[in-house]
């Protein structure tokens, strides 16, 4: 063997295509992706009804993706990744983080845009338009002036979600030109780690259907206006 070859082998037994990312988190990002961008289209050209449709469907995978980062696999449970302010601090201090999945510094911007998110649906809930011709399925449950204000709030509010979304990709950018495909790994599930870089443990399958029954159960609980419950 030449000393080119066992430097090859010796590269090759460094980096390791690891598992990192589990099907639903993917699926739940590009989703998301996707719907964001449906909902500004029909809002803007006025599609009020495709609007509120992918609204709901945003409201669902928010659901889910709550009760998968309590039931999840390993790097898709919040616990995993989200940490207070010293945690941050030592992290940008020391860099140190040897985990897969969301550093620390990039837990902040995840759970930013989904708490943004969040909110861009509830106030959408709620709201009533101007003339009152249309409303969320939550509206009754507020006045005509709260629901007028959450509709100017729910239009506000997205340019401030887009800025976020925005700085997002800025930070895919910035790692990319620093040799990270963060988008590869969102993509294919993997990334390229040192040897003995601890994978994923993928959840049960029975959890993934319990947590999609119980999202899409209570999405259209609140389709349907939350009506009560009765024996």
């Amino acid at each position: 063997m030449t000393e080119g070859e066992a430097a090859d082998v010796t590269a090759a037994d460094a980096a390791l295509a690891v598992p990192v990312w589990d099907l639903p988190v993917r699926l739940f990002h590009w989703a998301l992706v996707a719907l964001i961008a449906a909902s500004w289209w029909s809002a803007e050209y006025h599609h009020t009804q495709w609007h509120l449709w992918s609204g709901y469907l945003v409201l669902f995978l928010l659901l889910f993706r709550t009760l998968w980062g309590f039931v999840g696999s390993s790097t898709a449970r919040f616990a995993s990744f989200v940490r207070g302010p010293r945690g941050v601090f030592d992290y940008l201090r020391k860099k140190g983080w040897t985990r897969i999945g969301h550093t620390p510094l990039g837990a902040l911007s995840v759970v930013a845009l989904l708490a943004l998110t969040a909110a861009q649906v509830g106030f959408g809930l709620i709201l009533v338009d101007e003339d009152g011709e249309w409303a969320g399925p939550l509206n009754k449950f507020v006045d005509f002036d709260t629901g007028e204000l959450a509709h100017t709030i729910h239009e506000a509010l997205f340019n401030v979600l887009l800025g976020f979304i925005i700085l997002h990709v800025a930070a895919i950018l910035y790692y990319r030109l620093r040799g990270k495909h963060l988008l590869r790994a969102m993509v294919r599930g993997t990334a390229t780690l040192p040897a003995g870089t601890e994978p994923l443990v993928r959840a049960k399958p029975i959890r993934l259907l319990l947590a999609l029954l119980v999202a899409g159960a209570v999405t259209l609980w609140i389709v349907f206006g939350a009506p009560p419950f009765r024996p």
